[in-house]
């Protein structure tokens, strides 16, 4: 199929708003999790916030309180917390 003027046009348009857009999102996104830490070992069953060595997204943790599952939580509070861990556990 041979592409057009039109079709070349509006391919390249596309392409430079979803940069433009990836670009302006990563930051904002960053901005999202300002004043959280990663909790480890909290997690309740499905309600991860991330990936794991076992899985690739979030809400997939297979059992609540596993080592190695985590989520944001305020600055601070994640060693208040029961079982509670700022830090990745060892593989």
């Amino acid at each position: 199929m041979k592409m057009t003027s039109i079709g070349k046009l509006a391919m390249t348009t596309a392409g430079a708003a979803f940069a433009v857009s990836m670009i302006v999102a990563g930051p904002v996104a960053a901005e999202g999790n300002k004043g959280k830490e990663k909790c480890y070992g909290v997690v309740a069953k499905g309600a991860n916030d991330c990936g794991t060595a076992s899985h690739s997204c979030a809400g997939q943790a297979k059992e609540d309180h596993a080592k190695d599952e985590w989520i944001y939580v305020p600055a601070g509070m994640c060693e208040r917390l029961a079982g509670g861990s700022t830090e990745a556990p060892k593989a």
